[in-house]
């Protein structure tokens, strides 16, 4: 097992961090490895100061070949990735396989789900060897196949999306875990912020283990909890509302400022003269915009507080306030009144685009503006924009790519894998659930993984994160593929004999 040189350990504890079986610890600022360590050598290589180095294997260990980790488990013990315990001297996967997929539409002529899931399956290594599982069945007078067998994947990530209204960063900006980053702030989606998690270049990175364990956290529906560089703080949490800046969030956004005017318009124009709708992208002045033209309006020399885009519609500036701007209250979303439109006494409504906060305002002689109490009929337009709004919420898609090795377990010619995949021949699910297939070369897939069988993913120390796949075909299809004929069991007998 790994060992510490006490003399050129620093107590750093990047090692501790970073281990995970959690079999580190700190004793008067040294680390010290307990009995659960396994080889699997990730302190070794993350550790600064060289103080980790190789010891004795114990005689009962049996060590692993399911990936390149070849971890040393010993009895009683896990591996590294949490999938195999090492039960009186033999390597038993820790959970069991999973049968049933969910009721997914595959195309047509293929079945509409996987004979079996790939959950629980096991990895064959190297990937020369034929899949964990290759099972043959009638299905609608069709003999059909699939092929199984939980991928360790080096190119993958994680896209999530945040459906909330609050800005937590500008776009490129690190995401971080536990002070490492493992990601970055995505593109601006509608209603939503995006964040990109994983890839490549991360996974074989120094931060590659934290984030393979956080895509595969959050995969499997765990709470976790990252950091904007320069940005908010985040806990995250698949189907459950997002805590943004330890604020729990409640509604998305039913459009931008200038589209919350163009629907409401009516309801808007029915309890003030005029509408300011706050949004950290595009705010919406009402008489400005075409759609208060549609109703009869003309332009009420309201100047909210924005960058002018066109006629309606102004750039804001994002920040922490009212819809995702930097403006604290009703009254600073008025920049200036021109006094020769307007008049004293004319009502402005002022909310934002999920209408959670909101305030009624009144034009002063002077052109200031005061804040008065919200009318009945202010309220109730102000609830009917809320209750168009979505609740707040996380969700996922597994991004990853099984164009390499990955597809030898299924054939001897990876090449016509690809093809029948994109042909339509070949049906690839992951977890049971229908994936999105990118156009181009290679199997790069996406998953809703709320549609994977629950806890379906794991990760290995390479780092990757590792995927349940099954590849469903005919089996005409499969022999012309080069598949692994001499591996086929029929389902029956294979439910009656695993």
């Amino acid at each position: 097992m790994m060992k510490i040189d006490e003399v050129l350990c620093r107590g750093c504890g990047i090692c501790q961090k970073n281990c995970p079986q959690e079999t580190i610890s700190m004793r008067e600022k040294k680390a010290v490895i307990g009995e659960a360590c396994v080889n699997c050598g990730i302190c070794l290589r993350v550790c600064p100061f060289k103080a980790v180095q190789a010891g004795l294997v114990p005689a009962d260990a049996v060590k692993c070949q399911c990936c390149p980790v070849e971890c040393d488990i010993q009895p009683g013990f896990e591996g590294a990735c949490k999938r195999y315990t090492n039960i009186a001297g033999r390597l038993v996967r820790n959970r069991d396989l999973v049968t049933e997929a969910l009721d997914r539409r595959l195309v047509e002529k293929l079945p509409q789900k996987p004979l079996i899931t790939a959950v629980g399956a096991g990895t064959t290594y190297p990937c020369c060897r034929p899949a964990p599982h290759i099972v043959e069945s009638m299905v609608d007078d069709v003999d059909v196949i699939t092929v199984v067998t939980e991928a360790p994947l080096s190119y993958s990530g994680m896209k999530v999306k945040i459906d909330a209204n609050r800005h937590i960063g500008a776009e490129g900006s690190p995401v971080l875990c536990q002070g490492a980053v493992i990601g970055m702030v995505d593109t601006e989606e509608y209603g939503a912020k995006m964040l990109s998690l994983g890839g490549a270049s991360i996974l074989s990175g120094k931060n590659g283990f934290l984030a393979a364990k956080t895509v595969v956290a959050l995969a499997n529906g765990e709470k976790v909890e990252l950091q904007v560089l320069k940005g908010s703080h985040l806990v995250l949490e698949i189907g459950k509302a997002p805590i943004i800046d330890g604020k729990q969030e409640e509604k998305m956004r039913v459009g931008c400022g200038s589209a919350t005017v163009g629907m409401f318009a009516e309801k808007l124009r029915a309890v003030a003269e005029e509408a300011i709708i706050l949004d950290y992208h595009v705010i919406g002045l009402l008489s400005e915009h075409r759609a208060g033209e549609e109703i009869g309006m003309t332009y009420s020399g309201v100047e909210p507080n924005g960058r002018k885009s066109t006629r309606g519609r102004y750039f804001g500036e994002s920040g922490s306030g009212w819809g995702g701007t930097a403006i604290q209250s009703a009254v600073e979303a008025v920049s200036f009144v021109d006094m020769k439109r307007a008049y004293s006494g004319m009502k402005i409504l002022v909310t934002e685009t999920t209408a959670q906060l909101a305030g009624l305002l009144e034009v002063q002689s002077d052109g200031t503006v005061q804040e008065i109490p919200l009318t009945q009929a202010a309220k109730d337009a102000v609830a009917f924009i809320s209750e168009n709004c979505e609740k707040a919420r996380v969700s996922a898609l597994y991004v990853g790519g099984t164009g390499g090795s990955a597809r030898a377990g299924v054939t001897k010619h990876p090449l016509l894998l690809s093809q029948a995949v994109h042909s339509g021949k070949a049906k690839l699910t992951i977890g049971g659930a229908e994936s999105f297939i990118l156009p181009g070369g290679g199997i790069n897939f996406m998953v809703d993984v709320e549609k994977v069988v629950p806890k379906a993913f794991s990760w290995v120390a390479t780092p990757a994160t590792v995927v349940p796949v099954e590849y469903t075909m005919t089996k005409k299809t499969f022999a012309q593929l080069g598949g692994h004929m001499e591996s086929i069991r029929p389902l029956q007998e294979w439910k009656e004999g695993k």
